[in-house]
């Protein structure tokens, strides 16, 4: 079973001129890109996600700001990641519960392997403790 982990990008620049950081499909992505979506302006006090996928994987990346990510896989195999760096982001395979809490300032960039379908999330956490490693 795959679990939550870190992955780094490319860092192309120095600090006088700024930099970019570079990711290709079939490269440094352990899937095809299939949707991308952004959160931003959600107030400190709010976690979002709460849910996993049955098929989904994604990377969580902090285009701008600080993303606390909480994860856990089946089995009770708990992780915490800090996002604080556009360069990096994290892994969430299909199956792993997360929860993510974010400074004011924070963008988050998500990048998906499926298209969105309301069957693919196990939003009630009684559900997803109840699915076997």
């Amino acid at each position: 079973m795959k679990t939550p982990q870190i992955i780094q990008f490319k860092k192309i620049g120095n600090p006088s001129e700024g930099y970019i950081s570079i990711f290709q499909n079939g490269v440094e992505m352990p899937f095809d890109i299939k949707r991308c979506f952004w959160t931003y302006y959600t107030p400190q006090e709010i976690i979002r996600g709460r849910h996993a996928h049955y098929e989904t994987e994604m990377i969580l990346i902090a285009a701008a700001g600080k993303i606390i990510v909480q994860t856990e896989m089946p089995g009770a195999i708990k992780n915490e990641f800090i996002l604080e760096n556009p360069e990096l982001g994290i892994f969430i395979p299909k199956l792993c519960w997360h929860t993510m809490q974010y400074s004011h300032n924070a963008v988050q960039l998500v990048l998906v392997s499926s298209e969105y379908s309301e069957k693919d999330y196990i939003r009630s956490y009684e559900d997803f403790i109840k699915i076997n490693p």
